[in-house]
């Protein structure tokens, strides 16, 4: 069983920046990819971005293009999601997942950090 643990959550003005982490441990860790989803207040959960492990091909979500960050190191088994230029929309709790075999199998997920970015 792999456990994902995220940290660098927190509360920023708008404008601001955030690192999120994603820390795994447990067995052998080798997915097909990680990724970064949120979950705001009163919506459903939306991938933000992901990045595939072993080549390192990334995908954003329209509304953080260009702001947002996914890059991973295999050595410390970590994913991370920089967050650049946040505005209030951003304000969720994010989570990462690893996934495999392909992007759309979700083996296992973080218990999320919230993300709050005020006006």
């Amino acid at each position: 069983q792999v456990q994902l643990v995220e940290s660098g959550g927190g509360l920023v003005q708008a404008g601001g920046s955030l690192r999120l982490s994603c820390v795994a441990s447990g067995r052998t860790f080798s997915p097909y990819a990680m990724g970064w989803f949120r979950q705001a207040p009163g919506k459903e959960r939306e991938v933000v971005a992901r990045i595939t492990w072993t080549d390192g091909i990334t995908y954003y979500t329209d509304s953080v293009k260009g702001r947002f960050t996914i890059s991973r190191d295999g050595a410390k088994n970590a994913v991370y999601l920089q967050m650049n230029s946040l505005k209030p929309d951003d304000t969720a709790v994010y989570s990462c997942a690893a996934m495999a075999p392909t992007v759309y199998h979700i083996n296992s997920w973080g218990k999320g950090t919230l993300v709050t970015v005020s006006s």
